[in-house]
């Protein structure tokens, strides 16, 4: 279980190397190929994977914080309890990925497919999701409090 501290948060894994890539935050990830990685519990905060192949990839609890993940491939990928907070999935290719208790809070959506993402119990509060593709996508739950929707409004 992640926790947070006064001294930030602990319990993520650090220090991992996965397909010759080191896993820490801040890492320059720009189009790695991190396919069906084992990525759980990875603390990726402020990382750049833009253009990232992480199709399939295990990223279930992982921190990503900050990340830019701008037109990255995470269709099927599980992130299920991942945090990306404030992360830019602009152009994100999201198809089928399971987003279920992901937190996406004040995350960067515009134009990403998610089409039959799982996004049931996801947190949206003050998301873009404009013009992104919502298609067969389960919002059960989800809380959108303040966030941009596809056409532009915003939800109360």
């Amino acid at each position: 279980m992640i926790q947070k501290t006064g001294s930030g948060l602990r319990g993520y894994r650090q220090g991992m190397e996965v397909n010759g890539y080191k896993i820490e935050p801040f890492a320059n990830l720009e189009n790695a190929n991190l396919e069906n990685a084992n990525l759980v519990g990875a603390n990726l905060g402020g990382a750049n994977l833009w253009g990232a192949n992480l199709r399939g990839a295990n990223l279930t609890d992982a921190n990503l914080t900050d990340a830019n993940l701008w037109g990255a491939y995470l269709t099927d990928a599980e992130l299920r309890g991942a945090n990306l907070t404030d992360a830019d999935l602009g152009g994100a290719n999201l198809l089928g990925a399971d987003l279920w208790g992901a937190n996406l809070e004040r995350a960067d959506l515009t134009d990403a497919d998610l089409a039959g993402a799982n996004r049931k119990d996801t947190i949206l509060f003050y998301a873009n999701l404009k013009d992104a593709n919502l298609e067969n996508a389960n919002l059960k739950g989800a809380k959108l409090r303040g966030a941009t929707l596809p056409d532009g409004t915003i939800h109360d």
